[in-house]
C-alpha cells in the first residue's frame, strides 16, 4: 500500500531559519466583538477607553478599539506554527510599537523575517531572532516587534551557523512613539476611567502594588491559546515536557498583569511601546500571580492633553519579596513570572 506523500508539518527545527528568511504566516483572522468580550471574560481587563465607544469618542478615536494586546495575541498567535512549535522557552521582546488602532472587523495577518541565529554551547538548540509585522486588510502595519526564542534541533549533526545577534534598542525612544491618529485627553472623564491619577502623579522611581491575585485555572489558559491560536505544543500537550505539566502561555500571564494594573494605573489606557520583555521563570496551573509597576520615566507627546510613563510591570508568585524582582546576585527571584517594560498613555 503506498502511504503517499507526507502532507503534515512538524514546524521548523533551529537549522530550517537562514538569516534574512521572510515568512508569512497563515491564517488571516478577521477579529470581532467577540475577541472583546472573551478577553475581557479571561482577564480582568477594565480600561475605559477599550471598554465603551462613547468614552472612546470623547477621547478623539472613532469608536472603541480592541484592546492593544489582543492584538499582540492574535499578531503573535500567527507565528507560532512557524517560529515557536518546536520553542523550548520564548526568550525576550524588545522595540515593540503598537502603530495604528485595531478595531472590530479588522482583518489581521503576519510576516516575520529571520534577523539573528546562535546555536547554543549544547548543540541541541538555537536561538532565533524574528522581526515581525502584524498588518491589516489594506496591508497596513498595526504591530511590530522583535522576539527571540529557543528552537530545538532536528539534526544534532547539522552544522552550526554562522553567529549573528541583532543589535537592539533597549528603549523606544519617546519621539518615534506613534500616538493613534486623532487622540486627545483635553476632554477626559477621570470619574468614568475610575481614577483620578494624571500624568504628573506620577514620579520616576515609584513603585505601585497592584494589590490584587488572580490564581491560574487550567480551562482558562487552554481557552486563551485556542481563542489565540497558539499551537505551541508546551502549551497544549502535557506529554511534552517531562514534568507532565502545561507551560502557561506566557501572553496570558503579561494579559492578567496588565488587566491587574488596572488598580493604580486605570488611566494608562492604551499601550504604545514595548521596550523589552522576559518570561522570567515558568508560570503553571494554581499558580496566584500578582503585579506591581515601577515608573522608569515619563515623556510628553504632540497629541492634546497626551503624555506617556515608562513602566516596568513585574508579575509574581505569592513566594517573590515586595518590589524586588532579582535577587543580589542579578538573577530573577525564582518566583518572578515576568518583566516587562513599556510605554503606556496617559492624560495629562
Amino acid at each position: 500500500m503506498n502511504a503517499g506523500r507526507v502532507k503534515t508539518n512538524p514546524g521548523r527545527f533551529f537549522e530550517d531559519y537562514t538569516i534574512g528568511q521572510v515568512i508569512e504566516h497563515a491564517v488571516p483572522r478577521t477579529v470581532s466583538g467577540g475577541e472583546r468580550a472573551l478577553y475581557h471574560a479571561l482577564y480582568p481587563a477594565r480600561h475605559a477607553l477599550y471598554s465603551s465607544d462613547e468614552f472612546a469618542e470623547n477621547c478623539g478615536l472613532e469608536k472603541s478599539p480592541l484592546d492593544d494586546l489582543i492584538a499582540f495575541h492574535v499578531v503573535f498567535g500567527k507565528t507560532v506554527p512557524d517560529i515557536s512549535l518546536n520553542a523550548v522557552a520564548n526568550l525576550g521582546y524588545a522595540e515593540g510599537r503598537w502603530l495604528k488602532p485595531v478595531y472590530p472587523g479588522d482583518t489581521l495577518r503576519s510576516v516575520s523575517e529571520v534577523i539573528g541565529l546562535k546555536q547554543n554551547s549544547n548543540g541541541k538548540s538555537g536561538v532565533v531572532y524574528v522581526r515581525t509585522w502584524g498588518l491589516n486588510q489594506w496591508d497596513e502595519p498595526v504591530l511590530e516587534y522583535v522576539r527571540w526564542v529557543m528552537v530545538r534541533k532536528r539534526d544534532l549533526d547539522a552544522p552550526a551557523p554562522e553567529t549573528v545577534i541583532p543589535e537592539l534598542s533597549k528603549v523606544v525612544a519617546p519621539e518615534d512613539l506613534v500616538i493613534p491618529e486623532g487622540l486627545d485627553f483635553l476632554q477626559y472623564n477621570f470619574t468614568l476611567a475610575g481614577e483620578e491619577h494624571r500624568w504628573a502623579d506620577y514620579e520616576i522611581g515609584e513603585k505601585i502594588d497592584h494589590v490584587d491575585g488572580v490564581t491560574i485555572e487550567e480551562a482558562e489558559h487552554m481557552m486563551a491559546t485556542r481563542l489565540w491560536q497558539n499551537t505551541a505544543k508546551v502549551h497544549f500537550d502535557a506529554t511534552n515536557r517531562e514534568d507532565g505539566k502545561r507551560l502557561i502561555y506566557g501572553g496570558h500571564v503579561i494579559s492578567m498583569a496588565r488587566a491587574l494594573s488596572f488598580n493604580g494605573l486605570a488611566n494608562a489606557q492604551m499601550i504604545v511601546g514595548l521596550n523589552g520583555g522576559a518570561h522570567a521563570n515558568p508560570c503553571f496551573v494554581g499558580d496566584t500571580v500578582r503585579a506591581y509597576t515601577e515608573v522608569l520615566d515619563k515623556a510628553e507627546t504632540s497629541a492634546p492633553g497626551v503624555g506617556a510613563l515608562r513602566l516596568r510591570l513585574v508579575a509574581h508568585k505569592h513566594g517573590a519579596p515586595a518590589f524586588a524582582y532579582k535577587t543580589e546576585e542579578g538573577k530573577y527571584h525564582p518566583d518572578v513570572l515576568l518583566d516587562l517594560d513599556y510605554w503606556a498613555v496617559v492624560p495629562l
